[in-house]
């Protein structure tokens, strides 16, 4: 009777199944894209990647039998019967999974360019999928001192490494052959910008124009408003001016009768001063006759 695993070997055997069952979903998912595959180089590729995949799955086989365990695509490994129980179940319902894949793989897309993407894609998210079960596996086996393990789950990791960089070269080809075969080539290559562009030129265009046009009539109103305060200000100023000449008028008219008021005044004293002056002239002259007259009567 055959010794049971360690904990360390268990949860080994555990991680190898794993990654075992997603290498036997996909053998059956890349013998659909080849079918469907046209494209010579892409369909060798694939073609090999086959092989490579069938044979890690043997690998994988072998390595889980000499730890003791049973390959099977289940995450509950385990030599008792309610474990190989579970592991025929879960096998069985993967392996119908897998099977169903390749004929809905055959219906997607709108046309063949579109078909081969969509499985570029999933072969690409698949082999991430295998890249980082292997990596846990190396780095598990490693954790354990199990040397055989750890380089196996190495070697695989860089097969699916190596797929995975051939996958993203070959997306953005498959991509661009979408856009030539769905989409009108007056919508590629920039096309739909352009027209785009010339619809924000024109709004651009029409927009400059509006705004020329009502800063022509602001201007306009501008010129008005001013010619009419320039108006009311010539209106301001004569009336203010000629208002200014009738006061200065009136106030000139005002003082030239005041001065001729004045000289009437003064003529008027003058007068007064020479009748009295003539007065007392012929005052004195009486007063010097009547004494002249005297004198003349005592000598004689």
């Amino acid at each position: 009777m055959a010794a049971e695993p360690t904990t360390a070997a268990t949860k080994l055997i555990q991680y190898l199944n794993e990654a075992y069952g997603k290498e036997k979903e996909l053998e059956t998912a890349l013998k659909a894209h080849i079918s469907m595959t046209s494209r010579d180089a892409y369909k060798k590729r694939l073609q090999a990647h086959l092989k490579e995949t069938q044979q890690q799955a043997k690998g994988l086989e072998r390595r889980i039998k000499q730890l003791g365990g049973k390959a099977e695509a289940v995450d509950l490994p385990g030599p008792d019967i309610a474990g190989e129980a579970a592991t025929a179940v879960v096998a069985a319902a993967k392996k119908g999974a897998s099977l169903a894949k390749g004929p809905l793989h055959m219906v997607r897309g709108t046309g063949e360019a579109e078909k081969l993407l969509k499985n570029a894609k999933t072969e690409l998210w698949n082999e991430f999928e295998e890249i980082g079960n292997y990596l846990s596996i190396e780095e598990l086996a490693t954790a354990i001192g199990d040397k055989d393990t750890a380089k196996l789950a190495k070697e695989f990791r860089k097969q699916e490494e190596r797929m995975a960089g051939f996958l993203q070269k070959l997306i953005p080809q498959l991509t661009k052959a979408v856009a030539k075969e769905e989409i009108p080539a007056a919508e590629r290559n920039g096309g739909g910008s352009t027209a785009r562009r010339r619809t924000t030129s024109s709004r651009s265009r029409s927009t400059s124009a509006s705004s020329r046009s009502s800063g022509t009539r602001a201007s306009s109103s501008r010129s008005g408003g001013g010619t009419a305060s320039r108006a009311s200000s010539s209106r301001s100023s004569s009336s203010g001016g000629t208002a200014k000449r009738a006061t200065t008028s009136r106030a000139k008219s005002s003082g030239g009768s005041s001065r001729a008021k004045s000289t009437g005044g003064s003529s008027r004293a003058s007068s007064s001063r020479s009748s009295s002056s003539s007065s007392r002239s012929s005052s004195g002259g009486s007063s010097r006759s009547s004494s002249s007259s005297r004198s003349r009567a005592k000598k004689s």
